[in-house]
């Protein structure tokens, strides 16, 4: 999939449909007309926006924290805390991402985590898996 619809365009640049419309006006973004005959917008012609601070979360913009080596941060709300006796399983909602991390049940008590709180889940890692959907 390298090109996508005006909806789908939004969707991956975190902006609404009007937005990517207006950019479009501007000059900011390409639009074509599709092999459908409805608007379109190659992939390519996104990754500038994605680089651009602007394009970043809302959520990480309206509560900055601390900065980290971590770039892949997820500002979002804790929706769920399970706690057992060692482990707790925490669920964050960071936009439309659902986020499980499970940690001690003692990081868990010191960081005060408990539902409807805001909180940033950050991931280093050095294997990321990558799917493409199916064609169809």
């Amino acid at each position: 999939m390298n090109q996508f619809s005006v909806k789908e365009a939004a969707a991956l640049l975190g902006v609404s449909d009007d937005t990517v419309r207006r950019w479009g006006d501007a000059g900011k973004l390409r639009i074509r007309k599709g092999e459908t005959g409805r608007q379109a917008i190659a992939g390519r012609d996104l990754l500038p926006l994605l680089r651009e601070p602007e394009a970043a979360s809302a959520l990480a913009a309206a509560f900055p924290l601390a900065k980290a080596s971590a770039r892949n941060r997820f500002t979002g709300i804790v929706t769920e805390v399970v706690k057992d006796g060692v482990m707790a399983q925490v669920v964050i909602q960071a936009g439309p991402f659902r986020l499980v991390s499970l940690m001690s049940r003692e990081a868990a008590d010191d960081l005060g985590l408990e539902p409807g709180m805001l909180a940033v889940a950050s991931a280093k890692a050095t294997v990321v898996s990558v799917e493409t959907p199916p064609e169809g």
